[in-house]
């Protein structure tokens, strides 16, 4: 996981510095909110009284992460992926994918005492937020994968079965890994949202979270799978600095999108959200995506190429 050169390490670091310094910046300009009875406490978790199934979803999904973490890092740090066939690679992501998949069906207090252990399958937060992820990385690996095929010249030389030039076990692998990302994003959003006083700063400020967090979400998960030699890209160097802003676009969408959705579910007479609305709204915000993306592409005047070669 070494940068190949230290001028990126120094380009990496003045990059993440001026983030940080920037939101460093603009929380000293906020006015932190006064606490009334009743209000939900500055927090990083959704309120288990106020918001019981979020509560359940997000904290299960973060005892797991430490697990398929684990997990990947053992396969690359002991290179088992060398003994790896398409189909090892297949069951090893899909494996991974599956406690999060099969949580709403099997288990669905999470083990948080969720109020969608009372429910009906198909009504449950956790199920819907699973196929909102789900969704979405089937939308990011069928298509944005293709843009980093041509901008950034990536390449996935593992032995895979693909669909649509592209290996089928990232399709389960993007759904932990989505997961995971997107229950910290809530959990910064939060910290702001219940931490300071609505306005003009607090919106500068959430809206400065989305995109250093986006940002950083994209340089970590390169600069971690740097260590995988069958993902590789043209120039990894532009693939940190360049690469993690392109790779950004998906959670500069999504992020916020994902804080937002189904913010009713705990809420007596609140809109009810149904799969279909979930599929819709994950289709609608992946189209966002793949239209920035392409915004970008056309700027660099790079073809796109789409399926084999």
């Amino acid at each position: 996981m070494d940068f190949s050169t230290n001028n990126v390490a120094v380009k990496m670091i003045a990059i993440l510095g001026t983030m940080m310094a920037i939101l460093g910046g603009l929380i000293t300009l906020q006015t932190p909110n006064e606490q009334k009875k009743g209000d939900i406490k500055s927090t990083y978790l959704p309120s288990k009284e106020i918001q019981p199934s979020k509560y359940a979803y997000e904290m299960f999904a973060l005892y797991y992460t430490p697990l398929w973490i684990a997990c990947f890092g053992a396969i690359v740090v002991g290179q088992l992926y060398e003994d790896f066939t398409a189909t090892t690679y297949n069951l090893v992501c899909g494996g991974l994918a599956l406690p999060l998949v099969l949580q709403p069906i099997l288990f669905s207090s999470a083990g948080f005492d969720s109020p969608d252990q009372n429910r009906p399958l198909m009504e449950r937060y956790a199920t819907k937020a699973n196929i909102w992820l789900a969704v979405y990385s089937f939308i990011g690996n069928y298509w944005y994968t293709h843009y980093f095929y041509s901008v950034l010249k990536a390449e996935y030389t593992m032995p895979a079965t693909r669909l649509n030039s592209v290996p089928i076990a990232m399709f389960f692998a993007t759904h932990f890994y989505f997961s995971t990302y997107h229950v910290f994003s809530n959990a910064m959003l939060r910290k702001v949202v219940t931490t300071f006083v609505p306005g003009l700063l607090r919106r500068l400020l959430f809206c400065s979270v989305v995109l250093v967090f986006s940002y950083f979400t994209a340089f970590m998960e390169t600069l971690t799978i740097s260590s995988f030699p069958y993902y590789s890209f043209e120039d990894r160097d532009m693939a940190y600095t360049v690469g993690s802003a392109f790779y950004g676009i998906y959670f500069i969408v999504s992020f916020p999108a994902f804080y937002y959705f189904d913010q009713d579910i705990d809420k007596d007479g609140g809109k009810k959200i149904t799969l279909w609305d979930t599929i819709v709204s994950s289709c609608g915000y992946g189209m966002m995506i793949l239209t920035l993306l392409d915004f970008v592409r056309l700027n660099l005047g790079i073809p796109l190429i789409v399926g084999e070669l």
